[in-house]
């Protein structure tokens, strides 16, 4: 007989508000260290797809205290260009894709020489023997002086095995991104936030990095008590100004940009010239202005959810943060909920 375990997502726990003493948010900290290089002001890492991160999108995560991966669905050439723009712009960290087939390590001596301090690793399913081979041989070729990101994966084997394989920090979550299909398609995959409380059991020194199903700033805040060192994002960043894409304007005056995962079928065949396995959608979605609206918003939620711990660090808010779980009542509570009420003389 098959046994199930129950998994939770964001909208199935609530955090249990505390005594406080914090009087300001200013008082809080909400820095990560990834590794003792890559320091992260704001626990934040754009999400390296082809609609969200290139040259504007680091310069203005790196400006924020983040991080931006430049995605690696162009030429090698224009990639490291994106790189070295951004370094000659002042940028601290600069995170740059890389696959696990292919030129990767071609990319990956060509990258961090054009001054990339963070690799990324990025497969759809991170806990792979090609991960493997592709960790142990950068490491073999480069050395432990350049921080790997890798994943991404959704248990507690794969994260340990990921971390013993050579990777700095594991990306943690699959099938969760709105654009994603992989649950869908292959009937495969575990809610983020179950995949956060069970990684960060692991007893490796691997950052852990949520990534995928994240939508607002509790969201952002219930990963980080979870166990998360830092979050990746994609669909919150999208749309705005610092994304790669034309803003589209219709005939009606409305803008609008291009957001598409990138196992779509439209991105498939853009940057390979055709598509296999299709387990993301593209979307365009209301132009959204300048990212930093985002990135202060964001800021501005995930200190106020540290002050409801009554916390003013990242290690103090994941050793005192308390879960509760909530019934669908309850998840609906939670959002706003007031009736319009059309009031006539």
């Amino acid at each position: 007989m098959l046994k199930f375990k129950d998994a939770v997502s964001f909208d199935d726990v609530l955090l249990v508000p505390q005594f406080s003493e914090i009087i300001s948010r200013s008082e809080i900290d909400i820095s990560t260290d990834l590794t003792n290089s890559v320091h992260l002001k704001l626990p934040v890492i754009s999400a390296p797809m082809d609609t969200v991160t290139e040259d504007e999108m680091v310069k203005c995560m790196d400006g924020f205290g983040g991080l931006g991966i430049i995605h690696r669905y162009n030429s090698l050439e224009v990639q490291a260009e994106i790189v070295e723009d951004a370094i000659a712009a002042g940028v601290t960290n600069v995170g740059a894709a890389i696959g696990v087939s292919g030129d990767y390590i071609e990319r990956a001596r060509t990258l961090t020489k054009a001054g990339a301090n963070v690799l990324c690793i990025d497969v759809a399913h991170g806990h792979h023997a090609l991960m493997r081979h592709a960790l142990k041989t950068i490491r073999r070729t480069l050395g432990w002086d350049i921080h790997i990101m890798a994943g991404n994966v959704a248990t507690l084997e794969a994260f340990n095995d990921l971390a013993d394989w050579g990777a700095n920090s594991i990306r943690v979550g699959i099938g969760g991104g709105s654009i994603c299909s992989t649950r869908i398609q292959t009937g495969h995959g575990m809610p983020t936030l179950q995949s956060i409380l069970d990684c960060a059991n692991s007893d490796r020194s691997a950052a852990l990095v949520a990534d995928g199903g994240m939508r607002n700033s509790g969201d952002v805040t219930k990963a980080l008590a979870a166990g998360a060192d830092a979050v990746i994002l994609g669909s919150m960043l999208a749309g705005t100004a610092e994304t790669p894409g034309e803003v589209l304007r219709s005939a009606s005056g409305n803008a609008t940009k291009v957001y598409r995962g990138m196992a779509s079928e439209e991105a498939q065949k853009d940057w390979r010239g055709k598509a296999s396995s299709v387990e993301g959608v593209a979307t365009v979605l209301s132009y959204k202005g300048p990212a930093k609206n985002i990135l202060q918003s964001l800021d501005r939620g995930v200190r106020s959810g540290f002050s409801y711990s009554g916390c003013s660090s990242m290690t103090e808010f994941q050793c005192r943060s308390r879960f509760i779980k909530q019934t669908v009542a309850g998840a609906n509570e939670s959002k706003t909920h007031i009736n319009n009420i059309d009031i006539k003389d």
